[in-house]
């Protein structure tokens, strides 16, 4: 079997993914748009390389970062919110021919629960469900996520996180502070960095390309209950809602992922 993995992507998350699958003895190509990362990188034994990706294509040694691998991990943010202008897309379009020239057999593109809008009632979302993002991001990721799909060169299995945290990494610190936050009885969807590389190991380990999971841990608050909790655990001003307005959400079902990869959330969010 072939243990050669190239990640597209190696920040918050690619680059413990990274480290994590070095120990389980895979070679991990690993690329970064910083060359003063590149030795960073490298003395974590990662091959590394400096890539970005462009509407016009993209920019460094993609081939030989490609090359010699058959699973390709492409996990890199739209960067929307920063700049709305960006034509993520267009970038993903431009990668896709020199997938489709290497030796990548597997694509797992690492989407975001964004790409289902929230609704009143808190409707349940599953793998069945039509995204029908309204924001710029959530809809440009399900037009790259069809796009992988679509094509025959390659498998492709789509993994929709809902939202991060981790050690260093908490939506209470954005929420802190903040006034007239809506939609505080929506159920809340997270996922800690720990399942997201778990997750991620389990479906490389168990082949499970061509499909679609919805990844978010199975506890689901209330927001404002949540936050106000969370925020006073971490000794943090506790934000204000707007009640008035109804709320809008949605419930992330994450049974696939855990029938299908025999798998068990180990964080609690």
């Amino acid at each position: 079997m072939n243990k050669q993995i190239s990640i597209l992507g190696t920040g918050w998350l690619g680059l413990p993914l990274a480290e994590t699958l070095i120990k389980e003895k895979y070679i991990i190509k690993g690329s970064t748009t910083s060359e003063n990362k590149l030795l960073y990188l490298k003395n974590k034994e990662i091959d590394a390389y400096c890539i970005s990706l462009y509407e016009s294509g993209p920019a460094g040694d993609i081939i030989s970062f490609l090359k010699g691998s058959t699973t390709l991990i492409i996990n890199i943010p739209p960067g929307l919110r920063r700049n709305p202008e960006v034509n993520f897309v267009a970038k993903i379009q431009k990668l896709i021919p020199f997938i489709e020239e290497s030796d990548i057999q597997n694509v797992l593109f690492v989407s975001s629960t964004s790409v289902f809008a929230d609704l009143d009632g808190f409707p349940l979302v599953s793998e069945e469900t039509t995204p029908n993002a309204t924001s710029n991001a959530g809809k440009q990721l399900f037009q790259v996520e069809k796009l992988l799909q679509n094509n025959q060169s390659f498998k492709t299995t789509i993994i929709r996180f809902s939202g991060l945290l981790g050690p260093d990494r908490h939506p209470a610190h954005m929420l802190s502070r903040k006034t007239s936050i809506k939609n505080p009885k929506a159920p809340v969807n997270l996922i800690h960095l720990n399942d997201c590389i778990a997750i991620i190991k389990k479906i490389i380990e168990t082949h499970s390309w061509n499909t679609v999971f919805n990844a978010s841990c199975p506890d689901h608050p209330e927001k404002a209950i949540y936050y106000e909790k969370v925020c006073t655990q971490m000794g943090l001003p506790k934000p204000d809602y707007d009640f008035e307005t109804p709320s809008k959400g949605k419930l992330i079902d994450s049974k696939k992922l855990i029938s299908q990869l025999s798998y068990q959330f180990t964080k609690n969010i």
